[in-house]
């Protein structure tokens, strides 16, 4: 079973509904050391998504855990890592196959900046360095217009802002995959593959605090490219409707697994 770590595992009932059912979330990183004191990233996507400490089970894959099997969950949500999908190491090469097979499986999957360019990889996207550099802080986001018929996106103001920060982006949404999003920076900040598979290059589970701390923890790193992290941080907003992607994935999981 994975490491029952931040979040509380709760035995499930075959014979129950998926409303009842928790949700699986892979851990893959952890946030910059300055922000632990905020909890883990499991944590923040948890708080995020309005889901109760018992609704959650948590698999810390880089360090190790399990994958287990996805009977009995709604749905998966990647989280965010200060790896590099390249990278291609070990455990994110193993949980690029388990995502491929939970796919597809008609598993409802989320993934978060790495989980997002991890499920692309996984079913068969690009994914490398951004040829736009650092992207970090709130963007604005711009919808294309299949995200007028996606049930995550749909009703949504056409531009709105996000947190982000990333070095890597899906250079190619896999196959069969409809891209949702962009920025200025970056062409694809979300994609559905399927009708049950999202990948989202943002955060929906940071709030202004987390951004800002990001940004004060890149501040050598952003002078060296020639941006100023105090600009960067005035320039943090609240960023609702990105959140509110996340509450609709855990809706809607539900309500996949929940229809025969």
């Amino acid at each position: 079973m994975p490491r029952r770590n931040a979040c509380i595992f709760r035995p499930f009932c075959p014979n129950s509904p998926a409303l009842n059912s928790p949700f699986l979330i892979l851990e893959t990183g952890q946030p910059v050391a300055s922000m632990r004191r905020h909890g883990t990233f499991p944590h923040w996507i948890r708080v995020a998504a309005g889901l109760a400490r018992d609704e959650a089970v948590v698999a810390n894959v880089e360090a190790g855990d399990p994958l287990p099997s996805t009977e009995g969950f709604a749905g998966v949500i990647v989280t965010g890592s200060g790896a590099m999908v390249t990278d291609k190491h070990d455990w994110s090469e193993r949980s690029a196959a388990w995502l491929r097979e939970a796919a597809h499986e008609g598993v409802p999957l989320f993934g978060i900046c790495y989980g997002h360019q991890l499920i692309a990889h996984a079913l068969g996207g690009e994914v490398g360095y951004n040829p736009s550099g650092r992207e970090m802080g709130t963007i604005g986001l711009e919808l294309h217009p299949p995200a007028d018929e996606d049930p995550l996106f749909r009703g949504l103001p056409a531009q709105f802002p996000a947190q982000a920060t990333h070095l890597q982006t899906v250079l190619r949404a896999p196959a069969d995959a409809l891209v949702l999003a962009r920025s200025p920076l970056d062409d694809c900040h979300a994609f559905r593959w399927r009708g049950h598979v999202w990948g989202v290059q943002f955060h929906p589970e940071f709030s202004g605090t987390h951004m800002r701390g990001y940004v004060r923890a890149r501040h050598d790193a952003l002078a060296r490219e020639g941006h100023c992290a105090k600009q960067v941080s005035r320039n943090v907003t609240a960023a609702p409707h990105a959140r509110r992607v996340l509450r609709r994935f855990v809706r809607h999981a539900r309500h996949l697994r929940h229809v025969p």
